[in-house]
């Protein structure tokens, strides 16, 4: 089976995607647009992307392109530890450094730790941090480091030259894999963290309360909502979807009411699934 990830090689969605799918061929993709367009096509059956991290937040383009793709299903979600390193060519020394490359989530993570060490050196975004990595590894030439993980150094030989520098010990990334099925993940003897059910909501046309009435249809049945997340149309300014978690196993009667009751009142759902949610090794 065909598995689509945000690469290249050695990106921490990699790492995830490698425990998920241990026996399956992990093809890597460019960005996050192109996991789902892997999916869509069916290019690849499945694909993991990154959702959430716990320092920097949701990634908005996840969200973006889960409203976008309505075809496209969570089927399960897992929780990983981060842990950044900055690393050189092992021909480079860390005194004549010039640039630090990253992805720009990774940069935010390790934001203090570069400030205070390394505050006159410039930082550039990248499309990800193995990328950053294997970019420094085909230029020595250049006055260049990176921020990413080990295996990233250990795939392209380079030294590490500071360790764990992300600013928070509890910096933890939340993925998901998504497909255009729904339920047909098989757990690889992964520790389970608990389950929940995911969906997007588009409110009907703005009015006083219209939010409130939306989650009251959760609160009188005393459904839990983990995650409460509003996202821009890109329609106008105050247009929003929401993305919901609803913690828990799904009961057919009492959830599914609670779906036909926001569809009465004229709010937009996309049910994104119910799935389970895992917890990886970094």
């Amino acid at each position: 089976m065909k598995i689509a990830f945000l690469g290249p090689h050695a990106s921490f969605t990699q790492l995830a995607a490698a425990q998920l799918f241990p026996e399956d061929e992990l093809l890597p993709q460019a960005s996050i647009l192109d996991c789902f367009n892997a999916v869509e096509t069916g290019e690849t059956i499945k694909a993991v992307v990154p959702l959430e991290n716990s320092i920097e937040g949701t990634v908005s383009m996840t969200l973006d392109y889960l409203y976008k793709t309505p075809s496209i299903k969570i089927e399960a979600e897992a929780v990983m530890p981060i842990a950044h390193h900055l690393m050189i060519h092992p021909e480079s020394t860390i005194e004549n450094i010039e640039k630090i490359y990253s992805h720009p989530q990774a940069l935010a993570q390790s934001f203090h730790f570069l400030d205070n060490h390394y505050k006159t050196i410039a930082k550039q975004d990248f499309s990800s941090t193995a990328a950053a990595a294997k970019y420094v590894s085909e230029n020595k030439e250049l006055p260049i480091a990176a921020v990413a993980n080990q295996f990233a150094a250990n795939l392209y030989g380079l030294k590490i030259i500071n360790r764990n520098i992300q600013d928070f010990e509890q910096n933890h990334t939340r993925f998901i894999v998504i497909s255009k099925e729904q339920n047909t993940y098989h757990n690889n003897g992964l520790d389970v963290l608990g389950e929940k059910s995911g969906m997007l909501i588009t409110l009907p046309e703005d009015h006083p309360g219209g939010l409130h009435q939306v989650l009251s249809v959760f609160a009188w049945r005393k459904m839990n909502l983990s995650k409460i997340e509003s996202r821009t149309l890109k329609t106008g300014l105050g247009n929003y979807f929401f993305f919901i978690n609803v913690v828990g196993e799904w009961q057919e009667i009492l959830h599914g009411n609670a779906l036909k009751e926001l569809e009465s009142i004229n709010a937009e759902v996309d049910f994104l699934g119910t799935y389970k949610e895992f917890l990886l090794e970094s």
